[in-house]
C-alpha cells in the first residue's frame, strides 16, 4: 500500500481560497437569475390575479342583470296572471260546451231516427 502523506489529504491554504473564490462567483451568477425568476413568478401571479378580478367583477355585473331581469319577468308574469286565468277559464268552458255540443248532436239524431220512424 501507498502511503498519503498529509498534504495529499488535505487542501493547501491557496485550493481552499481558488475554490471558494470559484464558489462565490458561480453563487454570484446564480443568485441575480433565480432572483429575478421569483420576481417574474410573483409579477405574473399578480396579473393573474388582476385579470382574475376582473373576470369576477364582469361576472358580478351579468349576474345583477339576470337577477334584475328575473325580477321583471316575474313582474310582468304576474301582471299577466289573472289574464292567463281567464284563458283556462275560458277553455274550460268551450271544453264544457264541446261536450254539449256532442250530447246535443248525438241526441237530435237520435230524435231524428225517431222522427224518420214514426213518419213511415
Amino acid at each position: 500500500m501507498v502511503e498519503m502523506t498529509k498534504e495529499d489529504i488535505e487542501p493547501t491554504e491557496a485550493d481552499i481560497m481558488g475554490m471558494c473564490q470559484e464558489m462565490f462567483s458561480k453563487m454570484t451568477m446564480y443568485l441575480p437569475g433565480e432572483l429575478t425568476a421569483t420576481s417574474e413568478n410573483y409579477e405574473l401571479v399578480g396579473n393573474m390575479n388582476k385579470l382574475t378580478s376582473l373576470k369576477y367583477l364582469k361576472m358580478k355585473d351579468i349576474a345583477v342583470n339576470i337577477s334584475r331581469n328575473l325580477k321583471d319577468l316575474n313582474q310582468k308574469y304576474a301582471a299577466l296572471q289573472s289574464y292567463l286565468d281567464h284563458f283556462t277559464l275560458i277553455e274550460d268552458q268551450v271544453a264544457a260546451l264541446e261536450q254539449t255540443a256532442y250530447k246535443l248532436g248525438v241526441c237530435s239524431k237520435k230524435l231524428e231516427a225517431k222522427y224518420k220512424k214514426s213518419e213511415r
